[in-house]
């Protein structure tokens, strides 16, 4: 009876012991990311890899549910004046940094002024001047203390606008919005970015980051809603190369691929249909043209439009990417908000292509341009689907007379790249919308904004998107940014291509993944089954 007693004794321990071992495993999810981040300094960031990683890290004022949807995040509530142009966020009580700090509205007043400092020459900056007076003191034209944000306490942030901003709440879900530890910042320098020196608020935390390999995170044991965080650790790996992603996902090495590479679209439907998930997306693909000399041909603004007309779109969307993506023919995707019904395209998109042909090589004779004369660079950062992509450009080019070859860059330098003035004939670009407005997409035209990459200076297109932004009334304010956009597909200093759709692998252990139009999954809405 006692041996009886013992063994079983012992095998209750055993068992127990192994529950216990299996309860404290942690749970690791891998994911792909489109490339490494170049940076994690959000006031230096501009793409959807960066802001992927960022949104693990930190929290804004507001943040996103699984369904893209705005929600509370550091900020508990807010309150909004009458007028639509102050708005007073109350801080959470539980709100801290990862080194045990609590998270108050000064950080935030440090974060919004270091991004609108000169001396920081946040590209992004821009996304923010709504704010009173940012344009001014990134400008250098006023102090720091003159920008629209006061701390009223450790626990009130107040915003004050220049004009009502409808979307303003959304738009600081951007990786912009995010704060950033002051004293982390001031102590270190650039190198608060640093694995052991990141201080964040979001739900997870910085291990290491090598690039070309993966950056490592863990669950922040200080956020405020750690209990609900069901994924322990994240690695997420950079896949320029999409099959590379799609090899190790089959392999259960990776269980999310955060794009499919178009050319095996086919494979991927028939093998992996029940882990492919393909949603509508609010982005453009798009070509910025520039011309690398200042006696480029592609100057011209009918050289520009010859050049669109003879892409033929239908043929991109239906073959080069497989129904992925749909044919393009304005700045501003279809179906966003506050904006003129049905929206703008430009001219020729109902016409057949070879009609179109025919006008563009007719607008290039016009130009001065002789048949094969003008050979012209098509510049991409690396992926098979866009590599595929300029090489459909340029065999539809050669149909009007025009050589093109093509120019593959490395993924983390190349919007640095083009942001910064690099020279460049023709490049491939992509912008999913930050909030669900036409202003997000329009402005990228502007002259002064970084994200103007064939650097147009117009200044008919400034003065109305200059009196689009102090307009109140939605109807007069969505005619008024119609003309902007017909300004801009006539003078062509941007070729809208495709409209996203986006196209993830998901393993089926993998919980909690919501398609939304913004395409924006945080891990910490993320669970695997074990």
């Amino acid at each position: 009876m006692y041996r009886k007693i013992l063994l079983a004794g012992v095998c209750a321990l055993t068992l127990t012991g192994a529950l216990a071992s299996v309860a404290s495993a942690e749970v690791v999810l891998n994911r792909g990311n489109d490339t490494d981040p170049a940076t994690l300094d959000h006031h230096r960031t501009s793409t959807i890899s960066e802001r992927n990683v960022l949104q693990d890290l930190y929290e804004g004022l507001v943040t996103q549910d699984a369904d893209g949807e705005v929600i509370p995040g550091a900020a508990k509530s807010w309150d909004i004046s009458e007028d639509g142009l102050v708005y007073t966020f109350h801080l959470r009580d539980d709100g801290k940094w990862s080194n045990g700090d609590k998270v108050t509205a000064g950080d935030f007043l440090f974060t919004f002024r270091r991004i609108m400092d000169p001396k920081t020459a946040a590209g992004y900056a821009s996304i923010l001047f709504p704010i009173k007076n940012s344009e001014d003191v990134v400008g250098g034209k006023k102090p720091l203390e003159e920008l629209g944000v006061e701390a009223v306490d450790d626990a009130t942030l107040k915003i004050t606008l220049n004009t009502p901003t409808p979307y303003f709440l959304e738009l600081l879900t951007h990786q912009t919005g995010l704060p950033m530890n002051k004293k982390s910042v001031e102590e270190n320098g650039d190198k608060f970015t640093t694995p052991g020196k990141m201080v964040t608020n979001g739900a997870y935390e910085l291990v290491s980051f090598t690039p070309n390999d993966k950056i490592v995170m863990k669950k922040n044991p200080h956020y405020y809603d750690a209990g609900n965080v069901k994924i322990d650790v994240i690695n997420w790996i950079p896949f320029e190369d999409r099959a590379s992603c799609m090899r190790r996902f089959e392999a259960k090495e990776v269980q999310i691929c955060s794009d499919v590479p178009a050319e095996q679209l086919g494979y991927v439907k028939k093998n992996l249909a029940s882990e492919f998930r393909l949603a509508p997306y609010l982005g453009s693909y798009y070509l910025p043209v520039k011309g690398k000399t200042a006696d480029s041909k592609l100057k011209d603004p009918r050289v520009r439009e010859a050049i669109s007309m003879a892409i033929d779109r239908e043929f991109m969307a239906e073959q080069v990417w497989q129904g992925t993506m749909l044919p393009g023919y304005s700045v501003v995707p279809p179906g966003i908000a506050n904006y003129v019904e049905g929206g703008v395209k430009a001219e020729y998109a109902g016409e057949d292509m070879l009609e179109r042909e025919d006008k563009a090589k007719a607008l290039l004779k016009e130009a001065g341009v002789e048949p094969n004369t003008l050979s012209i660079e098509l510049l991409y950062n690396t992926s098979e689907n866009n590599k595929n992509t300029m090489a459909a450009i340029a065999d539809m080019l050669s149909n009007i007379g025009i050589k093109a070859t093509l120019n593959e860059t490395e993924g983390a330098t190349y919007f640095n790249f083009l942001r910064e003035d690099g020279p460049f004939d023709i490049a491939r670009a992509g912008w999913i919308g930050d909030y669900n407005d036409p202003q997000n997409f329009l402005f990228l035209s502007e002259s002064n904004v970084s994200f103007n990459y064939s650097k147009w200076k117009n200044k008919d297109y400034d003065a109305l998107m200059a009196k689009a932004a102090v307009t109140t009334d939605l109807k007069e304010r969505a005619n008024i940014l119609a003309d902007a956009e017909r300004l801009l597909l006539k003078e062509t200093a941007v070729i809208p291509l495709l409209y996203y759709s986006s196209r993830a692998l998901v393993s089926e252990k993998v919980e909690g993944w919501n398609d939304n139009l913004l395409d924006t999954h945080k891990t910490r809405w993320l669970s695997l089954k074990q």
